[in-house]
């Protein structure tokens, strides 16, 4: 493994987690700042440990349009003056970052854990991190999503969870789709072996992994957003 590739995975995690210590900062200090939903007061520290300080410019000029401040200063405009919303592309956005905030934490979760292991499927240790992945990250999907559904519907719990898994299904799929697909390239064909999961280069791989993951998750949010079956965000 070529040294400047150790240095800038290095790099590219201590910038990350310097990004989501400033968000999470920013939130705690600032009550102002918190969401409205309060569940994205978890996701936009979460998207920092991956897109770094594109996640960190997306929370500046996008989630704090969002806050419990934000809410209301619009209150207290003269209702002759409309207020701007999101462009729905941005809306997309934060759908597909809600998303991957639940995918990230079980995706972090399970390698975590088998980095302590030997757990294989099919005699290999990716394909068990996959299946593990995608159970945490479909759970951890849920209840993200559940949280921001039930309340903006006002549904019953059994509901809230039934509108949960509709409208995360698809997304969390496309999103591991992303998620795997590149970690296969890494794996299998610019690598040709398994990454050490202590080492700086497996976590790197994994922000790269992430922002795949919302690419290919994107598309779907934003028919899922279109047809009703998410909220817009």
């Amino acid at each position: 493994m070529p040294q400047w590739l150790y240095l800038l995975a290095g790099g590219s995690l201590i910038l990350a987690a310097a990004c989501a210590v400033i968000i999470a900062a920013d939130l705690v200090l600032f009550p102002s700042h918190r969401q409205r939903m309060w569940i994205m007061n978890l996701v936009w520290p979460i998207t920092a440990l991956y897109a770094g300080p594109i996640g960190l410019w997306a929370y500046v000029r996008v989630g704090r349009r969002s806050s419990r401040g934000s809410a209301r200063r619009g209150a207290q405009r003269d209702s002759a003056t409309p207020s701007r919303s999101k462009p729905f592309w941005q809306s997309v956005a934060i759908g597909s970052t809600h998303c991957g905030g639940g995918c990230t934490l079980g995706d972090l979760t399970a390698e975590w854990w088998l980095s302590n292991s030997s757990v294989t499927l099919f005699g290999k240790a990716i394909f068990a991190a996959w299946a593990l992945d995608f159970l945490l990250a479909y759970l951890f999907g849920i209840v993200f999503q559940y949280y921001s559904i039930k309340p903006m519907r006002g549904l019953t719990p059994l509901r809230g969870l039934a509108a949960a898994v509709k409208a995360d299904t698809l997304s969390l799929v496309a999103w591991q789709v992303g998620m795997y697909g590149w970690m296969a390239i890494a794996t299998f064909v610019l690598f040709g072996h398994e990454l050490d999961k202590t080492g700086p280069v497996f976590w790197f791989t994994m922000q790269l992994a992430m922002i795949a993951g919302f690419c290919t998750s994107y598309p779907v949010n934003w028919w899922l957003i279109r047809r009703g079956i998410k909220e817009k965000m």
